[in-house]
């Protein structure tokens, strides 16, 4: 079984590697996720001012819905306030997470909301 301080140095490793290739821009902002136990969330980023452009959670969600049934409706809310926004397309960073289960479902919802990756 793996202990969980290599859990969290490989989820690190994988983050850093992504991160040393993706940066947002003002035009192309980065889509990060962040995935607790309960929760998730998305911002678009704007590395070069280091601005945090939007910023979507479930936290306020109500409902019974299952925690992928959230990350849809973060992933399509985010989309929906970017469009206003005139940011059509996105680079997608998975903060380290694999890209399975909820991280998936919220890039797909992004996606068929009308988001390019």
């Amino acid at each position: 079984m793996i202990s969980i301080k290599k859990k969290r140095e490989l989820k690190q490793r994988r983050h850093d590697r992504v991160r040393s290739k993706v940066s947002g821009t003002s035009v192309r902002p980065r889509l990060s996720v962040f995935r607790s136990l309960n929760h998730i969330q998305a911002q678009l980023i704007d590395d070069i001012a280091g601005k945090t452009l939007l910023a979507v959670s479930d936290k306020g969600e109500k409902g019974n819905k299952n925690k992928s049934d959230k990350a849809r409706a973060v992933g399509k809310k985010i989309a929906e306030l970017a469009a206003k926004q005139n940011i059509n397309e996105v680079v997608f960073d998975a903060g380290g997470y694999k890209y399975h289960g909820r991280v998936k479902a919220l890039a797909d919802a992004a996606r068929e909301t009308g988001l390019k990756f």
